[in-house]
């Protein structure tokens, strides 16, 4: 049988009492604080961003927020602040224009190691760019009324650099007595390139000048196909070769 035992005074369970904080530390705490927040404001009516506030105290960017968001400041302070925002935006760009510049650089030396390389089908790829391309610093683009130049010029692509259909960009530019064609024209470079209808771009149309208008008729049956792809290491890759092959230096081509 077991033995029913009463809770006493001793025998009752007691809990620990709360941890105390003397209130001396919580005081100070509270005047650190205060004076944190003194200063942040003192530093925001001088022109201060939060970012150096908040490098300045060793605080969180959110606590300096909330306690300058009432902090009005005079033109000074504005004008600093301003200044300082701008200088900040244009650091940063520079930076950025500086680590792109350095990736535009190394596609054109590894585009120098292939011209080493002596393959002369990819020879004969950059020189139609250097030849036809376009001048452009992140992209690729060969305009042509040459149907079989244009094609040869995509299966370069295709064959040295992995350009999937899906990212040719094939435009034409028609003139104003192909309109009546246009789509038939626009299916011809189409499979003249061996690529999809979802390659096709905004075609542009010429229209014919009085003095010109009876003397451009049939100059070109099917108008001219521009092929683009738009990616910075192939254009820079080719601006290397070239640059290899030519025997010339041209640090234009990286800006």
């Amino acid at each position: 049988m077991v033995e029913r035992q009463v809770s006493t005074l001793d025998t009752r369970v007691r809990f620990p009492p709360p941890a105390f904080v003397p209130s001396e530390a919580v005081s100070m705490f509270s005047i650190l604080k205060t004076a944190e927040q003194a200063q942040a404001r003192e530093l925001r009516a001088k022109g201060w961003s939060i970012g150096e506030i908040e490098h300045e105290l060793g605080v969180s960017r959110a606590s300096v927020s909330v306690w300058v968001r009432k902090v009005e400041l005079g033109p000074e302070a504005s004008a600093r602040l301003l200044k300082r925002a701008g200088l900040g935006a244009f650091v940063s760009g520079q930076r950025k224009a500086a680590e792109f510049r350095a990736k535009r650089q190394a596609y054109q030396e590894a585009g120098r190691e292939l011209a080493r390389a002596g393959d002369v089908t990819y020879a004969a790829g950059c020189m139609l760019y250097w030849a036809e391309g376009s001048k452009s610093r992140n992209a690729a683009h060969l305009t042509n009324a040459d149907p079989s130049l244009c094609a040869y010029f995509v299966n370069f692509l295709r064959q040295y650099f992995n350009v999937p259909d899906a990212k040719f960009g094939v435009a034409c530019n028609l003139f104003a007595d192909h309109v009546a064609r246009q789509r038939e024209i626009e299916d011809y470079w189409l499979e003249s390139l061996g690529l999809p209808r979802s390659s096709l771009r905004k075609s542009t149309v010429n229209r014919y000048s009085k003095y010109s208008e009876k003397k451009r008729t049939n100059k070109l049956p099917n108008g001219t196909c521009r092929v683009s792809v738009c990616s910075t290491e192939i254009v820079q890759t080719l601006y290397g070769s070239i640059q290899e092959y030519g025997g010339f230096d041209r640090p234009e081509c990286l800006d």
